[in-house]
């Protein structure tokens, strides 16, 4: 059946997608300023696909034999395919396994707008671009140690 689209339903999705996409953005801005591979564009790219995915779920949400939440595990599951691409190993040293969780992360914020939990999301948002900041500069005051 041919649903039309109210004006309520397309600002709602526009929120909720404008609210994944500042989300990767902000964690690819991170990205990007560390000069990593997956920045700006991926990670505000798979918030972004994240939550549209999640969206078109929550469409059929209710309709008899629907279950939901796969749509979540499977995006959990392609995002891994996804983040495994982007390590490398060198050597002796495996590369981009920051990156790879960051970029689940960023699946992760897409859900999360996707479902409207703009609070949780924002805390989220933030906890992860503090985390990879502050460790990634602990990591470069403890990898010269290492190496000697």
């Amino acid at each position: 059946m041919l649903e039309i689209s109210t004006n309520q339903s397309v600002i709602e999705f526009s929120v909720k997608i404008g609210a994944a996409l500042f989300s990767g953005l902000l964690i690819g801005l991170e990205r990007e300023y560390k000069g990593k591979h997956a920045g700006l564009k991926t990670n505000s790219l798979v918030a972004l696909g994240a939550a549209v995915f999640v969206l078109i779920s929550l469409k059929y949400q209710g309709e008899a034999n629907v279950d939901i939440t796969r749509v979540l595990s499977q995006v959990i599951i392609g995002i891994g395919f996804l983040g495994g691409g982007v390590i490398l190993q060198k050597e002796d040293k495996i590369k981009g396994l920051t990156t790879a969780a960051t970029v689940w992360c960023s699946a992760a914020a897409g859900c999360l707008a996707a479902t409207g939990l703009f609070v949780e999301l924002a805390i989220f948002t933030m906890v992860v671009v503090l985390f990879n900041l502050i460790f990634g500069y602990i990591d470069s005051k403890i990898e010269p140690i290492n190496k000697e």
